[in-house]
């Protein structure tokens, strides 16, 4: 195989030409930050995170896609992934995940002793996630947990410890994810019941768009507890609006569940991200 096709293989199985799920990983990470720095946070601390989250999110795409090999064929929107049609063997997308697990281990030593033992749990959910499919139908709320896991360890980073309250963003993060990744998950739910993958898409049957919206509805209440808590301001509560109305939006998008419908709902979630970190930055700023 020509050497630019091996690099396009690669680029796929990181996702690197999808960066809608590495946007939706960065805006919760960058929300912590900025909340544990009441402002701009360190430079460093900063750059390092920014660069973590889009080789964890590689590598996590990276071990996904080795857990589904086998099953990927089958499912219409995953068929030609590079593992699937043989441009690149499962040793060398280990060695890769591998790799990116170093490369983001390296930056982490870079912090703190909170921070870097931190980073053990978050991997350790990251890599176990995609084999939760195969015997529970909540595989979202494993993913959830690892996607929100960037938040305790950017808050740890920039002030070297831990607060109560930066558990309650975690767990608004674990239930927006659990939210959007069903949206996903619903793209893919006919394909899924034939080859027995499971998913909460799956496990809502008729229910799914009333609890997504149940689960955006306690999104938004962990994202309220969370302004309370660290005493922002009106720019901030702001963009929680912004997102109660992107979450309807959504729902909208959805409500014939149609796959290409319940995937733009999915994709609308990385302006939502956005604009939350837009409002939070203001709020600072004004502070």
């Amino acid at each position: 195989m020509p050497t630019a096709s091996r690099t396009q293989a690669f680029f796929e199985l990181m996702r690197f030409n999808k960066p809608v799920g590495t946007l939706l990983l960065l805006w919760p990470t960058l929300w912590a930050l900025w909340i544990a720095a009441d402002g701009l946070p360190s430079t460093s601390v900063l750059i390092i995170f920014v660069l973590g989250v889009i080789m964890m999110r590689a590598a996590g795409c990276v071990i996904n896609d080795y857990a589904d090999r086998k099953v990927d064929g089958a499912v219409t929107r995953t068929r030609n992934r590079p593992l699937v049609d043989g441009r690149i063997e499962p040793r060398e997308a280990l060695i890769l995940f591998g790799g990116l697990c170093f490369a983001a281990f390296f930056l982490v030593l870079m912090t703190n002793r909170l921070t870097i033992a931190l980073s053990f749990g978050g991997v350790a959910i990251a890599t176990i996630y995609p084999f939760v499919k195969r015997y529970s139908h909540l595989p979202q709320v494993v993913l959830g947990a690892a996607w929100a896991w960037s938040i305790p360890m950017a808050f740890a980073a920039q002030t070297g410890t831990l607060v109560k309250e930066i558990w309650v963003l975690y767990f608004a993060v674990v239930l927006w994810t659990v939210a959007f990744d069903t949206f996903y998950a619903m793209v893919d739910r006919e394909d899924d019941l034939k080859i027995g993958i499971k998913s909460t898409a799956i496990l809502f049957g008729d229910l799914d768009l009333f609890l997504i919206g149940v689960l955006q509805l306690l999104t938004l209440l962990g994202l309220v507890v969370t302004g309370d808590a660290f005493e922002l301001g009106t720019p901030y509560f702001a963009g929680v609006l912004i997102a109660a109305l992107l979450f309807i939006y959504q729902q909208v998008l959805a409500r014939h569940r149609q796959p290409d419908a319940c995937f733009k709902a999915f994709r609308n979630n990385q302006w939502l991200g956005l604009g939350l970190f837009i409002a939070l930055v203001i709020d600072r700023l004004a502070a």
